[in-house]
């Protein structure tokens, strides 16, 4: 069997992309905008329905940076985030100059929990200093308990940043992720269910949303011809090659939501009989993930491993795996931040795992994975 290394979640191309970057070097529209920019939002309108306005960027970071702005946060503001996520749903609340505050989990969806929620924005507005904004993650791809947390939204007046980087394809009661914030934003980085190589999307059902995007995305250059600024702007406009890339890729969406969702079936089979390890699941039929990656509970007081040795054993055989991401309230650059919440965030990291989860595993690469983990249970 071949040793060559099986990733976590590695690009997945579709075979069309070629064409449309082919066709932008042939009209040579190599350069930050061009047909494939507007095309690539268009079809992204066109999947997320519901009145979506789409700005292609470059990156997800990108969008969550600019949807601060769009929001009036500015220095000494303060932004609400789930502390379970990647550090780039935090990290545009600094490039603000605002002070995040942290909120735990919830147990069922790993995503930021209503009751904390609440009483976190209690206590803030308690201490004179109202949030500006709630970002909300979709985390690996599962919805977050969107309607008591848009009830809350609602309660307390403070807008919702969706971050569905991870979760394009899920859906919440069948509406699709990525549509139920004030601002929501995507990514297609290498890793994600499509990709544009680095990219990703600011969406909004308010048109002036996209427009102020885009402009601000473009170096904030006002109507004028000779280059006029009134106010601060950014390098984040999607090139038209990336775009290309992203047109193919949409063309493949709803396939690779199907495969990484045969990957999450797929350790389900495995562990089957394993007491002591749970796969990460939707709560109910309310909630549609992509899987976009599949990940296990190890409670090794039950099951004799822990997921830190399963995560051994995989690099052994040259296969990837990670633990979930490390709660950002146990970020050394965010230690003094507040937080609410107990210890569910924390006990996930400490006992979590994701597993290979790509949409282009080969047959043989899930014979591998399936015979190092199966070995090592048995053991």
């Amino acid at each position: 069997m071949s040793n060559s290394k099986i990733y976590l979640s590695s690009p997945h191309m579709g075979g069309e992309e070629r064409n449309f970057v082919d066709q932008a070097f042939e009209t040579n529209w190599i350069a930050p905008l061009g047909p494939n920019v507007e095309g690539f939002e268009v079809d992204l309108e066109n999947y997320l329905g519901s009145g979506s306005h789409v700005a292609a960027l470059s990156s997800g970071t990108a969008a969550l940076h600019l949807a601060l702005i769009l929001l009036g946060v500015e220095r000494g503001d303060e932004v609400i985030c789930q502390s379970m996520t990647f550090s780039a749903s935090a990290n545009p609340i600094v490039y603000q100059g605002a002070i995040p505050v942290f909120v735990d989990s919830e147990p069922k969806t790993w995503n930021i929990c209503p009751n904390h929620l609440e009483i976190a924005i209690k206590d803030r507005i308690a201490k004179g200093k109202k949030p500006k904004a709630i970002i909300a993650v979709h985390l690996y791809g599962m919805p977050y308990n969107i309607d008591e947390v848009k009830k809350i939204s609602e309660k307390y007046e403070i807008p919702i940043v969706e971050d569905s980087a991870e979760a394009l394809g899920s859906t919440y009661k069948g509406k699709k992720c990525g549509t139920f914030g004030d601002i929501s934003i995507l990514s297609f980085n290498g890793n994600k269910i499509i990709t544009t190589s680095g990219g990703g999307a600011l969406v909004s059902r308010n048109l002036k949303h996209k427009e102020k995007a885009i402009f601000l995305a473009t170096q904030a250059r006002d109507s004028a011809p000779h280059y006029q600024h009134s106010e601060i702007g950014y390098n984040y406009r999607l090139s038209n090659i990336s775009a290309g890339i992203g047109r193919g890729q949409m063309e493949v969406l709803d396939k690779h939501v199907g495969l990484r969702r045969k990957m999450n079936a797929f350790y389900h089979n495995i562990f089957r009989n394993k007491e002591g390890v749970k796969i990460f699941s939707e709560p109910n039929s309310d909630y549609y993930s992509n899987h976009w990656l599949s990940c296990i509970l190890v409670d090794k007081s039950i099951c004799g491993f822990s997921s830190e040795e399963i995560r051994l054993a995989l690099a052994t055989n040259n296969v990837e795996s990670r633990p979930l991401w490390k709660p950002m309230h146990l970020q050394p650059v965010f230690k003094n931040a507040a937080y609410y919440g107990s210890t569910i965030s924390a006990k996930l990291f400490e006992i979590g795992l994701c597993l290979p989860s790509g949409s282009n595993l080969k047959d043989e690469e899930k014979v591998k994975i399936n015979d190092v983990l199966m070995h090592f249970i048995d053991i």
